[in-house]
Formats: structure tokens, C-alpha cells, sequence
């Protein structure tokens, strides 16, 4: 029976290189897989998954309108499909969860959703607070905290080197805005550069 998988990370915690890697192994043993990311993810161009690591992929872009089952459904009667793997899942909608928690449980196609947990306020996003109720089998894709040894379990906010605890939920950045960090130092994080 297919599941149906959310694997969670702070910011730089590897879940785009781990969607690069999954569906490189399917691949490799000419198994089908379809990448799906958020539209509104648009660092590397809209329908790329990137890592920080150089890898690249290209997706399928997901909209707020979209049908992740009709899409799907549609792909599978073209082709076997092994895997279902979505980037950036804490921007889905809650009627995408519902979605997708269909393939698996009416189409038997096993989905990996990758995403942050948590925004830089410390609240669910939608897409997370869904795949938390939904999913399987929930796993952790642990980091280090910028600025200790500690485990990074945040994601803070900064702007001109200053840490920001209030604004809009979705601002789409990197490095150069955002840094995983311990509950500790999202309290009182050392200097940042």
C-alpha cells in the first residue's frame, strides 16, 4: 500500500537536495516519478527545485486553483507513475493536502511532501498544519542552528542584519533572509552578518 510522507525541515536542512536524490534513485531504475513545487517559489524560476547545493530539477508548478488529483490522475493514465514529490509543501493549500492524500489512498501512488513546519513566527503554515493531520508517517530532516551546536528547529527572520518576529507569513528567500536556528538563539541569536 502507497503512504503518504511529510518530511519537515528548518531552512538548509536538505529537502530539496533529498527530492533531487529520491527521484534520481527511482530513475535510475527507470521508475516514474513527477515533481511538483510551488508556484509561488520563484528564487530559480517558477517550476525549479534547487538546492543550496548546485543541484537543480525542474517541476511541475502548483497554483492556490490547481487539482493536484486531476493532474495527477491525468499523468498516471500516460505513464506508471513510482513516486509523487513536492517541494516547498508548506505553501499548498489545505484542498491540495486533501488532494494528494487521494493519489495515495485511490490511485496506490506513494507521495513524498517536503516543507518547512513552521514560519519565522513560529506558526504552521497551512500546507504543514494539513500534511501533519493527513500524512503517514511524518519525519524530521534535521540542521544545525546558525549560530550553536544545538538542533535547529526555526527559522528566523532577519533584515539588515537585524532578526524580524513580525510581517507577512510568505516572503521568498534564502540565506539572505532567513537562518535556522535553536529555540534559544530565535530568541537571542548571536550577531548576524
Amino acid at each position: 500500500m502507497a503512504q503518504f510522507y511529510f518530511k519537515y525541515g528548518a531552512m538548509n536542512s536538505g529537502k530539496s537536495i533529498e527530492i533531487i536524490k529520491v527521484a534520481h534513485n527511482y530513475e535510475e531504475q527507470n521508475k516514474a516519478v513527477k515533481i511538483y513545487t510551488s508556484a509561488l517559489d520563484n528564487r530559480e524560476g517558477i517550476g525549479t527545485v534547487s538546492s543550496r547545493t548546485g543541484f537543480n530539477r525542474s517541476a511541475i508548478p502548483v497554483e492556490d486553483k490547481d487539482n493536484l488529483f486531476e493532474m495527477i490522475a491525468a499523468s498516471a493514465q500516460e505513464e506508471k507513475l513510482f513516486c509523487i514529490l513536492i517541494d516547498e509543501a508548506q505553501f499548498l493549500k489545505k484542498h491540495h493536502i486533501i488532494e494528494l492524500a487521494r493519489v495515495v489512498d485511490e490511485l496506490n501512488i506513494p507521495v513524498m511532501a517536503f516543507g518547512l513546519k513552521n514560519d519565522f513566527t513560529n506558526e504552521l503554515f497551512e500546507g504543514s498544519k494539513y500534511l501533519l493531520l493527513y500524512a503517514d508517517k511524518i519525519e524530521e530532516i534535521k540542521t544545525i542552528c546558525w549560530f550553536c551546536h544545538k538542533k535547529a528547529t526555526m527559522n528566523l527572520r532577519f533584515s539588515n542584519g537585524k532578526p524580524v518576529y513580525e510581517g507577512e507569513q510568505i516572503q521568498i528567500g534564502g540565506n539572505e533572509a532567513y537562518l535556522p536556528v535553536c529555540r534559544r538563539c530565535y530568541q537571542k541569536p548571536g550577531k548576524i552578518d
